[in-house]
């Protein structure tokens, strides 16, 4: 095929593409106003990653207690310029028309920072759970530099409080850009209270409504999940709370499924690979049966 028949069936799918009213794609609308960006937004949280643990992840002068208080200033104010113009792009993004909408991303902006020392606050927790719980972790320093799960709760923790400042869209983009890097899976909606742990990690999901209380351990492949949904009239989910409560001090253990609004009393230990869809009482203990052994055949 020659060129000049390459660039005509190249036009022809121009044609095609470009046909916005194209029932066909009734379900992919054309999106006029800014969107926000991956890359920007990463960038943030690389800023708040330096911020929140000054010394680990930014040039080796600002390790100085002399220099903190320098550096922190600098990237506070990059940090302002960064999520006040990505909030706006989130604000315009799900509106027919972004007027106004210059102010009250600065305002957001402004209230987010304010939060960043109640989001230190519980991440140092978290540091602090995920070495109690781990005896293959040598130090804090290990834990913060190399963890995935803390890498997955310093997004989730930025994220949602995004959410809850009403920030639409990029609390999901923030929550989906650590599930893509470290294969935890944690909805901005969700409720974490203080020590919270994830041992080793892959394949954690919690959902949206999830409520967990402090000093919880997950281990890998656990499902905090919704058993079922409830239909509006026209057959469409509903947003309702449909995921688990956690009681402080539960553990659970590697690929167990916990499902429904259920709640998993204070104390209790669930146990590997167990399918759970009822509220058990503090201090359960949720285990599968014993495996037998089968006597080894003959010829």
């Amino acid at each position: 095929m020659n060129r000049t028949a390459i660039l005509e069936e190249i036009q022809k799918n121009v044609k095609r593409l470009s046909d916005t009213g194209n029932p066909d794609y009734r379900y992919i609308p054309l999106h006029p106003n800014p969107s926000p960006s991956v890359d920007r937004l990463k960038r943030m949280m690389n800023l708040l990653r330096t911020i929140i643990f000054p010394g680990f992840f930014g040039p080796e002068q600002e390790a100085h207690p002399y220099s903190v208080h320098y550096y922190m200033g600098v990237y506070l104010e990059q940090l302002y310029d960064l999520l006040q113009e990505q909030i706006y792009h989130g604000l315009c993004f799900e509106t027919e028309t972004c007027e106004g909408g210059k102010e009250t991303a600065s305002d957001i902006a402004v209230a987010f920072i304010n939060e960043i020392p109640r989001i230190k606050q519980l991440l140092s927790t978290d540091v602090k759970a995920l070495s109690d719980g781990d005896p293959a972790a040598k130090s804090l320093s290990e834990i913060i530099f190399c963890y995935p799960s803390l890498q997955a709760l310093l997004h989730h923790r930025v994220a949602h409080a995004l959410l809850n400042l009403g920030v639409p869209v990029i609390p999901r983009i923030i929550s989906e850009m650590a599930h893509s890097a470290t294969g935890i899976d944690i909805h901005p909606g969700a409720q974490i209270g203080e020590y919270f742990a994830i041992d080793h990690g892959t394949g954690v999901v919690i959902g949206q409504t999830t409520i967990i209380g402090n000093h919880v351990q997950l281990y890998q492949g656990v499902t905090l999940g919704a058993k079922s949904f409830t239909l509006d009239e026209q057959g469409l989910p509903l947003d309702v709370p449909r995921h688990p409560i956690l009681e402080d001090y539960v553990t659970v253990y590697s690929n167990a499924s916990i499902l429904g609004r259920i709640t998993i009393g204070r104390g209790s230990v669930i146990g590997g690979n167990i399918w759970l869809t009822y509220s058990v009482p503090p201090g359960s203990k949720v285990v599968q049966g014993g495996a037998s052994l089968s006597p080894e055949r003959n010829g």
